[in-house]
């Protein structure tokens, strides 16, 4: 019996930990950059093959900057996989975008330190990432809303290095830059993707007011995790559609980004 080859999979974030249930193949890949978070899952989404990922783990064994990120990427392209969902937990920079919300980002910002954040050390290689987010899978996201949870279709996420918290003060300061939601996971996540030429699309939720707004009281961990379990039955149906939504199940034209360069190495 041949192994699936998926072309669509889903990363799946804080609370996020399975989607298909026992009724999916299970794929054990080792890469050159270690094993993966967990073990890849492969179940039918509407006829597709669709794989998915648990970035923490099953049972959350990896905080933000000890996840595999590179054993995560460079594993779901090597069963077939080129178009990401990432759905992900989210803090919220504005009073007016509270729990409950989703938001498709069109940008990122990164504020980690620390983690290898790409395949090439060498080579001269230099990905375009101007726009982190593929335009046709957040198209398909934001055509999904589902009616409990209020859809925002663009906005900035910044990813901070956790796994602490931000300050009040640097909260502040994030949303004075005109930024929108703040994030643990989505960097390097999506210039790996990249650099693996696959389309990658954040599906981010809200599971509460950032500690320098005016309506927070703070962050605690409980309350997140708390928040995601209550709106995960929609926010798995969202994601659904968005799959299904999906046309096409090859990399698009924009996030192909290594024509015409020599690779030191064949992508998986």
């Amino acid at each position: 019996m041949s192994s699936p080859r998926p072309a669509l999979a889903i990363i799946g974030g804080s609370g996020f930990y399975d989607f298909f249930g026992d009724d999916a193949t299970t794929l054990e890949i080792e890469t050159p950059y270690g094993a993966t978070a967990a073990p890849i899952t492969v179940g039918d989404v509407d006829g597709r093959q669709v794989a998915f990922l648990p970035r923490h783990g099953r049972k959350h064994e990896y905080s933000p900057h000890t996840v595999p990120y590179r054993a995560n990427m460079w594993a779901l392209r090597s069963i077939g996989v080129r178009r990401i969902f990432a759905p992900c937990a989210v803090g919220s920079l504005r009073a007016d975008w509270g729990p409950g919300t989703v938001a498709v980002p069109d940008q990122l910002v990164d504020r980690t330190s620390g983690r290898p954040q790409t395949y090439f050390d060498n080579g001269g290689i230099h990905v375009s990432f101007a726009d982190p987010y593929c335009d046709e899978l957040r198209a398909a996201a934001t055509k999904s809303a589902v009616p409990e949870l209020p859809m925002k279709p663009a906005g900035t996420m910044v990813v901070v290095q956790g796994p602490r918290f931000s300050t009040r003060a640097e909260s502040r300061w994030f949303a004075g830059q005109g930024w929108e939601l703040v994030n643990m996971t989505g960097f390097p996540e999506a210039v790996l993707a990249r650099e693996l030429e696959m389309c990658y699309a954040a599906i981010a939720l809200v599971t509460d007011l950032d500690a320098g707004l005016e309506a927070g009281e703070g962050v605690s961990a409980a309350a997140v995790f708390e928040e995601f379990e209550r709106n995960l039955v929609p926010f798995k149906r969202l994601v659904r559609h968005a799959v299904a939504t999906v046309d096409g199940t090859d990399t698009c034209e924009r996030c192909r980004v290594h024509d015409g360069v020599t690779l030191p190495f064949d992508l998986p």
